[in-house]
């Protein structure tokens, strides 16, 4: 093998350990989290990025409405502040 190539192929398998390890598992977990607040509906339990925990009780375009307390106090948030989903079980 030419030593002339060797700096070619190095830099090469650099990306791609670069990639398949760290671009490509940050995009799925992009696309989850994507996936995840389009598909909220009224009723879902959710936490949000900031730590508050609440029942949906409205969604509207890029808002949704949020239950807290025994109030029932509502907040308004933005929906890409939505952290997970909360599992009902998980709440009682």
């Amino acid at each position: 093998m030419n030593p002339a190539y060797s700096p070619i192929f190095m830099t090469a398998a650099f990306i791609a350990i670069f990639y398949f390890l760290i671009i490509r598992p940050q995009k799925k977990r992009e696309k989850k989290v994507k996936d995840m607040r389009n598909s909220l509906k009224v009723g879902d339990y959710i936490a949000t990025i900031g730590g508050i925990h609440g029942k949906i009780a409205k969604v509207k375009d890029e808002m949704v409405i949020l239950e807290v307390g025994s109030d029932k106090v509502k907040l308004q948030i933005a929906r890409w502040a939505v952290g997970s989903v909360v599992k009902s079980d998980d709440i009682k």
